[in-house]
């Protein structure tokens, strides 16, 4: 029989912003090397400013960074009871309503917005909103996440 050990208590639960991040130009370069982000303004700050942004533009999906490292509050919250050796990254979603630019100061609110069980496995789903520290929205980065059941040794 298996058994699944993630609280479904936890929907519903806000993870607020815990300071901000300033985000760096090699942070940003760095992934877009990684992602093979060719645009000049991902690498070039003169590139970025001909665009009339401040620095290096981040990828979209360099947000994922800024959001999974917001979401380990919960993953790792011991009353959450979630096991990360049996976690699958089922799906994730990005909403962007501001570019990611180096020098922005975000912070980052986590939503558990979901907590299903199904077939023994729970489906997890959280919204982390990230903004500037002057309270502009940036992304909502919407992500699912499935803990897989553990088998009972019994």
């Amino acid at each position: 029989m298996a058994t699944v050990s993630v609280d479904e208590s936890f929907q519903g639960r806000v993870y607020p912003a815990s300071g901000a991040s300033t985000v760096s130009a090699d942070a940003v370069r760095a992934f877009a090397r990684a992602v093979r982000a060719v645009h000049p303004a991902h690498h070039d700050a003169a590139a970025a400013r001909a665009l009339g942004h401040a620095d290096v533009v981040a990828p979209p999906t360099f947000a994922v960074t800024l959001a999974q490292a917001a979401e380990a509050r919960f993953i790792t919250d011991p009353a959450a009871g979630i096991d990360f050796s049996r976690v699958v990254h089922g799906e994730q979603r990005f909403s962007h309503h501001a570019p990611i630019v180096a020098g922005d100061e975000l912070t980052a609110e986590v939503h558990v917005d979901r907590v299903r069980v199904v077939r023994g496995n729970a489906m997890v789903t959280t919204r982390t909103e990230l903004a500037r520290t002057g309270g502009t929205p940036v992304c909502t980065a919407t992500s699912t996440l499935v803990v897989r059941a553990a088998e009972d040794d019994a």
